[in-house]
């Protein structure tokens, strides 16, 4: 049999509560924050019968001081990371585990319109410029974020056209 190692959860949901971020003893910042995920009823259980699932998600460092920043209660989010297991004992002298969501990875998904606590305005106001939070993402090793505007009003040299594909027989590979 081979030895196969793999962890990974993908997660999406709203976040419970605002996210909590402390300090470690060297200087490292660590966000915590629970993530409500809903779940499809079951065939017994009645329609408008919510089941959820709560995780508790952990970011380190610039993932950390990203999700402090731009996520609030209620806010949707995705985010992609691996299970952790971690053990202590409690003042009693009980031997405690959990079971926590290590997060690699944090991604918006609501856009600013359908962000909940927020009216346009206040988005307008108190946004930075997307440069701004890419440059906070490029610290945190996660994707850029760039709009659909910004897709299209990218300068484009000279000449460069889109083909349409009709059918696969126009494809050159």
């Amino acid at each position: 049999m081979a030895n196969l190692n793999f962890n990974r959860v993908i997660i999406a949901g709203r976040l419970v509560a605002d996210p909590e971020q402390r300090t470690t003893g060297n200087g490292t910042a660590v966000t915590s924050f629970r993530v409500a995920v809903n779940r499809r009823p079951t065939k017994n259980a009645s329609a408008d019968t919510p089941q959820s699932d709560f995780f508790t998600v952990v970011a380190w460092q610039g993932t950390a001081e990203f999700v402090t920043k731009y996520f609030h209660k209620g806010s949707s989010i995705l985010v992609e990371g691996r299970l952790q297991e971690r053990q202590w004992t409690d003042q009693q002298g009980q031997k405690r585990v959990s079971v926590e969501i290590v997060a690699d990875n944090v991604y918006f998904v609501d856009s600013k319109s359908e962000a909940p606590n927020a009216t346009k305005n206040e988005h307008r106001e108190n946004a930075q410029p997307m440069a701004a939070a890419n440059a906070a993402l490029a610290s945190s090793d996660l994707p850029p974020v760039v709009t659909a505007s910004q897709l299209k009003s990218a300068n484009k040299p000279d000449g460069y056209k889109f083909v349409d594909v009709t059918n696969s027989d126009d494809l050159p590979f």
